[in-house]
């Protein structure tokens, strides 16, 4: 996955509303959209990947997630995990099922790498199971102890959602997911276990000093 390519590519920006920008991108083969949502946050690194391992707090800050549990995992940074995505009535729910691994994106970066395995499991008739998702978390440490995130993702609900009404609507997915995200890391009772395992694969760097 070219971690380069999805951050810088050809975006077009579309909206900044609480210091979240978001912007979209046509995708080769597809009428649907990608997006991009960016912010920066007073955070820790540590505490940022320490939330995305807190899979059972995932309901806490995804946009209109119902339910998540990980299907399999096979180290400290590569999960594949199976969500449920809420979806207006008459329209079935949305079952994603995607792998997840932790990489090293350049400089003291690190980024979440998502990529749709739709047939890992058989269908499941109560659910829609998206045929295509693929998207990026970067987390890139800045100085004074904040974080600058990018969030990329394209994902194809399905043909019984037209791709004037997903991409009309895509801006939710971004803005309010990393709106709810700054709202949890903001919660001083909310201390998910940093899983100190990561660093057998990756090394984290947090604090980037100002240069005089």
């Amino acid at each position: 996955m070219d971690i380069e390519l999805l951050v810088d590519g050809n975006w077009k920006f579309r909206i900044e509303h609480k210091g979240i920008k978001i912007f979209s991108s046509k995708v080769n083969g597809s009428d649907i959209h990608g997006f991009k949502g960016v912010t920066e946050m007073q955070v820790s690194l540590k505490k940022l990947i320490s939330l995305f391992h807190d899979m059972a707090s995932y309901n806490r800050w995804v946009h209109q997630l119902v339910d998540m549990h990980i299907l399999d995992k096979t180290d400290a940074v590569e999960y594949v995990v199976r969500q449920i995505i809420k979806t207006p009535w008459p329209l079935q729910e949305r079952e994603v099922i995607m792998r997840t691994g932790l990489v090293s994106a350049g400089g003291n970066s690190v980024a979440l790498t998502m990529k749709g395995e739709p047939d890992y499991l058989p269908d499941n008739p109560k659910y829609h199971r998206v045929r295509h998702a693929t998207g990026m978390w970067v987390f890139n440490p800045t100085a004074q102890g904040k974080v600058h995130i990018t969030f990329v993702m394209h994902i194809d609900p399905g043909k019984d959602v037209p791709s004037s009404l997903s991409n009309a609507g895509m801006f939710e997915v971004p803005f309010y997911s990393l709106n709810n995200l700054r709202t949890l890391m903001m919660d001083g009772s909310y201390n998910p276990l940093y899983p100190e395992e990561i660093e057998q694969h990756i090394s984290i760097v947090e604090d980037i000093h100002d240069k005089p």
